[in-house]
C-alpha cells in the first residue's frame, strides 16, 4: 500500500542528518511528521493513510516508548495492544525475526490473560500486575536486548526506501 500522507523533507536536511551518524536524529526525521499528524488528527485511523513501512515505524515507536519505560504490561494498560497484531509479519519483512517472535509471544500471553490485563486498574492494582504476570518480565528483557538491532534495521529500511516515507524536496 502506498501512503496518502507523505511528509516533505528538504534533501539537504536528510543528507546532513545521515552525515552526522546520529541515528536518533535521523529516526526523528522519518517519525516526527507521523507523530505530528497523528496528534493533529487525534485518531488512530490515520494509520490507514500510511504505507506499511510508515505504519511499522509509527507502531514500533509507540511500542518502544511504552516497553522501554514500563514493559509490555504498561503498553497493554495504556491501550496500545492493538498496535501489535500486524507487527510480527512486518518485522519479519525487515529481517527482525527474533523481535517478531518476541512480539508474537507477547500476543499469546495477552490472549490467554486478556480479561485480567484489559481491566481498569488503580495504581496499586497496576503494580500488582507485574507480580501476577511474571512471564512478561522475560519478554521485556528480550525486547530490551533486541531493541538496538531492531531499531537499526528499521532505520536502515527507511533509509533504503525513503520514497515510502518521505517526499524529498
Amino acid at each position: 500500500m502506498t501512503s496518502i500522507f507523505l511528509p516533505e523533507v528538504k534533501a539537504d536536511v536528510l543528507e546532513a542528518a545521515k552525515l552526522t551518524g546520529d541515528d536518533s536524529a535521523l529516526w526523528d526525521i522519518y517519525i516526527q511528521p507521523l507523530h505530528e499528524e497523528l496528534y493533529r488528527r487525534q485518531d488512530f485511523n490515520f494509520l490507514d493513510d500510511l504505507s506499511e513501512g510508515q505504519q511499522l515505524l509509527l507502531s514500533y515507536d509507540y511500542v518502544q516508548m511504552q516497553v522501554l519505560q514500563g514493559g509490555f504490561i504498561q503498553l497493554i494498560q495504556n491501550g496500545y495492544i492493538g498496535l501489535l497484531p500486524t507487527m510480527p509479519a512486518w518485522l519479519d519483512v525487515v529481517g527482525c525475526h527474533d523481535m517478531a517472535k518476541t512480539i508474537d509471544d507477547v500476543l499469546k500471553v495477552y490472549v490467554l490473560n486478556r480479561d485480567a490485563l484489559d481491566r481498569k486498574t488503580t495504581v496499586e492494582e497496576f503494580a500488582q500486575l507485574y507480580g501476577e504476570f511474571q512471564e512478561f518480565e522475560g519478554l521485556d528483557e528480550q525486547f530490551h536486548s533486541l531493541h538496538p538491532k531492531t531499531f537499526s534495521n528499521l532505520l536502515q529500511y527507511a533509509i533504503h526506501h525513503t520514497d515510502e516515507f518521505l517526499k524529498i524536496v
